[in-house]
Parts: C-alpha cells; structure tokens; sequence
C-alpha cells in the first residue's frame, strides 16, 4: 500500500483533463489494490449496485483473515469479480518497494517494515510481475492486462525498463484520483477526502482505492456509495484502462 503525501504527486498514463469544462461527465477510470481485504465484500456490493467496474491490481499480500489475498479462500471473490467485468494487473508477487538502481544491471527491492532488500535483475522482475497475474488467471479462469502497479507507485528507471521487456506497461493514478483511503483518518477525515474527490476529479483521472486498509480507523468505505454516486450525477463513466505498450 501506498502511504503519505508524497504519492499525491505521482501521474499516471491516463492524465486528467486540461480545462474546467472537463469538470463534468466523460470517463474516469477506477483501479483497486489488493490491501488488507478486510471491507473487500462491502465494496464489491456497493460497486455491482452502482454497476461500477475496474482494474484491479493484484499482489499475494496478507489479509485481515490471516491468509494471503491469492490463496485458494479467496478463488470466489476474484471469480465473481471478474464475472462482473473486473480486469486485473500486477501489483507484483510480494509487494515489495522498489527503492532504486543497484550495480549495473539490478534494481533494489525492499521488503516493507523490516528493511530486508534483494537485487533483483531483469528476470527476477519479470518473476515478480508474472506471478500474481499468472495466479489471478489460475483462480478466476480469466487472462490478465499487460499492466502494473509499482508497491507505494515508487519506480526507478530501470524497473521500469526492465518491465517493459517483461510486456508491462506501469500504471500509476492521477493527483486528483488519489482518494486518500489509506491515509491516517484523524488528519484526513472521510468527509475532507469525499468533498475534494468531488470537487476535483475530472475527466480521464485515473482513481486509487484499496481492498481494505489495516490501520485507517473510519474506513473510506463508508463513503462509497456517496463517492460513487455523486461522480454518476455528474455524468462520469467509469471506463476500462487503455492498455496499449508505449
């Protein structure tokens, strides 16, 4: 998961909308990363009641149900998501960081909370990649997007190189798409982060959300329908990525 300020900054492929006048209606686009899956069936009700779909960016991370979000348990939900018209992309195998260049032909991969790092070359990123895709495509019976989500949206330009040899095209969110799910609820309430979704997206943002977040106590979950909602009244559609390799 993504964490801090910093990720606000970060653009993605789809960029959002030069003018004002892109304020209302044309597409948006929604893509949801594993996390912590703990209000993962609450959201997938809220999105099929607003017939809402998107990228999913899968990686084998730990549950709130002390499993792995690509363990067989989990074979049912990501079935009926992709039933509803989900398409999934890597989000790598551990959800590692990458945390830059190392020597002359690996990048530094970095386990989060505890500083473990190997160096990874161009194969064993290409592993990374592969893997969790390969399993979704086991678990749901359905093939996956040449895309992927760098852990914390942090790259370096040779993983980025390297991922492009691999077949896969990073996909990053735009700032106004950054809808601060996992950011600390004391300091950035629901409502504050509710209020500035609606007033700034535009079209061709490309939106971040997550399965479950461990540590945000007022989970942004309940304001869903209400997000979902007030951007459909607005006349956005939610529309698949573009996945072609540039």
């Amino acid at each position: 998961m993504a964490t801090g300020a910093a990720t606000l900054a970060l653009g993605a492929t789809v960029g959002a909308a030069e003018s004002e006048a892109a304020a209302a209606g044309g597409p948006i686009y929604l893509t949801i990363d594993t996390g912590w899956m703990n209000y993962a069936e609450q959201m997938a009700e809220i999105l099929h009641r607003h017939k809402v779909v998107g990228t999913c960016f899968v990686a084998n991370e730990a549950t709130y149900r002390g499993d792995k979000t690509l363990d067989d348990g989990w074979r049912d939900f990501w079935r009926a998501r992709a039933a509803e018209g989900f398409r999934f992309g890597s989000h790598t195998w551990r959800h590692w960081y990458f945390r830059g260049d190392a020597g002359a032909d690996k990048v530094k991969y970095v386990q989060w909370g505890n500083e473990h790092s190997e160096e990874l070359d161009a194969t064993g990123v290409s592993r990374e990649l592969h893997q969790p895709v390969e399993r979704i495509k086991q678990l749901t019976g359905h093939d996956w997007l040449p895309l992927w989500r760098a852990p914390g949206g942090k790259t370096t330009t040779r993983v980025l190189d390297f991922a492009r040899q691999a077949g896969f095209r990073h996909q990053g969110w735009t700032e106004a798409g950054f809808l601060g799910d996992e950011l600390p609820s004391d300091r950035f309430p629901n409502k504050e982060l509710l209020g500035r979704a609606l007033r700034n997206i535009r079209s061709g943002d490309v939106l971040l959300l997550h399965w479950g977040i461990r540590d945000r106590q007022d989970k942004f979950v309940n304001v869903l329908d209400e997000l979902l909602s007030g951007l459909l009244d607005k006349g956005f559609r939610f529309e698949h990525l573009p996945t072609t390799l540039t």
